[in-house]
């Protein structure tokens, strides 16, 4: 099941590892979208609003775990294409150790802050009991977001992004079940659709733990391994923490967005709720693109194949620009029928809300789409400095407007929507910039051995 990305066609092998990548976290938007759906049609308005307020801050909390376990990958990556299989196994147990330790203090603080994160977000005071009903439980499972991406990273660092896919799949489906069974059986409300997410991610983390444990066994770290060693600690800090950051201060600046929204009511909260499940089912297959791309860059920046990194960035610039066009045009097109999968038809408000965001954002996703590809650029090289910046530019663009503007009648809500495609516009710029003046001065050979950081 593993895949060697340092050989064979390019366009090929990143096409084939990145097509489970990509249907695998499709899938899991289903954990959140499934609760969006059944709860927005059996549930109300209200529910609606709490548990599409509740996302901004799942997405916040997720990337600082998924940035971690994404940073450590792309160690693993290089590890892995450099043949350096006990380094490899001994990052694996360090890494375990240090993502797992904050894993728990994330969780205990999510637990013990909750109101006041709520209240900082302005959530209605209508909807403040379902949504922190919803997220007490949501965040009992933060510890099964761990384990699942974690060994996800560790099986996609060496190619393998089939198996992640399966557990995905299977989640997903019991978590579809399971929102049926306790809103519409056993009556649970939003509490319910929560349980329903939680015990799906714990399943396909449990599974996933185990085929890595034993189907997996030579990757898993031996009692040999089982030891602190501060040099790779120190890589593991560096690329762990930045990726980190750069996955949480994106997901920030979008919690912030959040609580904007928020003060403009209910009927905008309920359409912003559902846009952006919509918005992003239409770009979360580049933002994974963008992930399978580092994992190819790290192979071969470790194996020191420079010419396969040139070529695979032209060929994944060519991919991300067709697949965004054609995405735009269908959701630009069809926005109004998009809404009216989670928003009652007779909503015609709350629609026309929704379906304004979604023609502001839908034409513009050839911007998120070449930024992703640039995350995954500058990680895999080994810059991950370089990722931070660009989504400090990206982010503070969309809330500095946001903020500015929205409160002027002249641009009131479509200013927070506008914000946001200029926000990656001026990233992009500055990260194809910063990439042809680094290529100017530095052969391809040495922008692959460029050690971490800046």
């Amino acid at each position: 099941m593993e895949r060697d990305l340092t050989r064979g066609s390019v366009t090929r092998s990143i096409l084939l590892f990145a097509a489970p990548i990509i249907a695998g976290n499709l899938l899991q938007l289903f954990y959140n979208i499934a609760d969006t759906l059944i709860v927005g049609r059996f549930l109300g308005a209200d529910a609606l609003a709490a548990v599409g307020s509740s996302y901004s801050v799942m997405v916040f909390l997720t990337s600082i775990i998924l940035g971690l376990c994404m940073g450590s990958g792309v160690l693993f990556s290089m590890l892995y294409g450099a043949h350096q299989e006990r380094d490899m196994k001994k990052s694996f147990f360090v890494s375990f150790l240090f993502i797992g330790g904050i894993t728990l203090i994330l969780e205990a603080a999510a637990l013990l802050l909750i109101d006041p994160l709520l209240r900082a977000l302005q959530i209605p005071a209508d909807i403040f009991s379902l949504t922190r009903d919803y997220l007490f439980i949501i965040f009992l499972g933060i510890v099964f977001t761990f384990i699942f991406n974690y060994f996800a990273a560790l099986l996609r660092s060496v190619g393998n992004s089939s198996v992640p896919l399966v557990f995905l799949a299977a989640s997903a489906l019991i978590n579809i079940v399971l929102d049926l069974l306790f809103i519409l059986v056993f009556h649970m409300g939003v509490a319910g659709a929560a349980v329903a997410t939680v015990t799906a991610q714990g399943i396909s983390a449990g599974g996933l733990f185990l085929y890595c444990r034993f189907r997996a066994a030579h990757l898993f770290w031996t009692k040999e391994d089982m030891h602190f060693d501060r040099g790779i600690a120190g890589q593991i800090a560096q690329y762990s923490l930045l990726t980190c950051v750069q996955q949480s201060v994106m997901n920030f600046g979008i919690l912030m967005i959040q609580g904007l929204v928020n003060s403009f009511g209910v009927s905008v909260m309920a359409a912003f709720a559902a846009a952006v499940k919509i918005d992003s089912f239409a770009y979360m297959p580049v933002q994974d693109f963008g992930n399978a791309f580092a994992t190819y860059i790290a192979q071969n920046s470790g194996a020191k194949k420079a010419g396969r990194i040139q070529k695979g960035l032209k060929s994944s610039i060519l991919i991300v620009v067709v697949f965004c066009a054609l995405i735009s045009f269908v959701v630009f097109t069809f926005a109004p029928g998009l809404m009216t999968l989670f928003i009652r038809p007779e909503e015609t408000e709350i629609i026309r809300i929704g379906t304004g965001y979604l023609r502001i954002e839908g034409a513009c996703y050839c911007g998120i789409g070449c930024l992703s590809l640039l995350y995954g650029l500058y990680r895999g090289l080994g810059r991950p400095g370089i990722s931070v910046i660009l989504t400090v530019i990206s982010l503070g663009t969309r809330i500095g407007l946001a903020y500015l503007l929205a409160p002027l009648p002249a641009f009131g809500l479509n200013a927070v929507w506008w914000a946001i495609p200029i926000g990656w516009v001026l990233a992009d710029a500055v990260g194809l910039i910063y990439y042809h003046t680094i290529s100017r001065k530095n052969t391809p050979e040495k922008m692959s051995q460029d050690t971490p950081g800046c």
